[in-house]
């Protein structure tokens, strides 16, 4: 429910916010990227979601329906995805942890989809970042593991607007121009780092 009694080998230090919240290490980072102080609001996890909806579920609040992941979970999602939008922001930023495929983020990918289809596709903005490896041994970078994990969002309904590949070397035009193909993205929208 909070990365306060999770243990810091497995998940890194906690960071503890200005209203007192424990979150995940990320948020401090984000913090300084920022230079904003962030609540604890802006930390969304699979605990603090489901003990909600189960809350909910207590209160009488789903009036005896069965309560499931469509559309219960992933409504919670979307309330604390669009809540975020309080204050007017010019932007907001959610960003969905894991590996794609893993059936933990799945909720919540189903969630952004969701929140795209209902503000509308001209309001969200899908980036993808993706490991790109070099071997070493034959000097070659692999493009199957960007091109799978797009597919992969392809299949729960997500096509990345860009797609920011992580790699040891920079990635070359033609490494850029086949993952722009292959995952159907505009070739300035594959980018390295």
């Amino acid at each position: 429910v909070d990365p306060g009694t999770m243990n810091p080998f497995q998940h890194g230090e906690v960071f503890v916010t200005e209203d007192g919240a424990e979150t995940d290490l990320d948020i401090g980072h984000y913090e300084r990227f920022l230079n904003e102080n962030l609540s604890g609001q802006a930390n969304v996890t699979t605990g603090k979601v489901y003990s909600a909806v189960i809350a909910k579920e207590r209160r009488g609040d789903y009036l005896g329906d069965t309560v499931q992941v469509i559309p219960h979970i992933t409504n919670e999602i979307k309330e604390r995805m669009l809540a975020m939008e309080e204050g007017n922001p010019d932007v907001v930023i959610h960003e969905i942890g894991g590996t794609v495929g893993d059936i933990e983020s799945l909720p919540f990918l189903e969630a952004a989809r969701q929140v795209r289809h209902e503000i509308g596709r001209e309001n969200v903005f899908f980036l993808h970042v993706s490991l790109v490896p070099y071997i070493k041994p034959s000097g070659e970078m692999k493009t199957k593991p960007t091109q799978h994990s797009v597919a992969a969002l392809r299949e729960v309904g997500i096509q990345p607007d860009a797609i920011v590949c992580r790699s040891e070397r920079p990635l070359g035009k033609g490494i850029k121009s086949k993952i722009a193909l292959m995952c159907d993205v505009e070739g300035p929208a594959v980018v390295s780092c």
